[in-house]
């Protein structure tokens, strides 16, 4: 277990900042994901219902990222209109989100793609949503 957790944000669709949410309520009762760690500038302490919820997102983000990689739906995501992605923040464990950072850098590299395309992706993919809104 950690002592703290430091703030990872990602930009994504709307879609996936719902079904990031409906992940966070289920877990540890946060009803608001996109203000939970908004004023949040200090790492967060280890305890904190809801950094211990992404945590475990970032997680799982991490040991299933070629998976999702393979799994997402760029196209969808690249289609978005650039103001249609929102940032949440997401605490995790300090090597977990600087690994989060890096793997996300190297596939906007790789697809020679916008960073908020390959997150929402991604993240669709780890939550099995649709990026895109119906």
């Amino acid at each position: 277990m950690t002592e703290q957790f430091s703030l990872l944000g990602v930009y994504v669709s709307r879609p996936v900042a719902d079904a990031l949410s409906e992940a966070a309520y289920e877990s540890a009762g946060v009803l608001d994901l996109e203000e939970y760690f908004a004023e949040t500038t200090a790492p967060v302490p280890a305890g904190d219902p809801g950094a211990e919820a992404t945590d475990e997102i970032v997680a799982d983000i991490l040991a299933r990222f070629p998976e999702l990689y393979d799994a997402a739906e760029f196209d969808a995501a690249e289609r978005l209109e650039p103001d249609a992605f929102d940032l949440v923040r997401l605490a995790a464990a300090p090597d977990r989100t600087a690994n989060a950072r890096e793997r996300f850098r190297a596939a906007a590299t790789v697809r020679d793609a916008d960073l908020r395309t390959v997150q929402t992706a991604i993240l669709a993919a780890a939550l099995e949503v649709d990026p895109a809104p119906s």
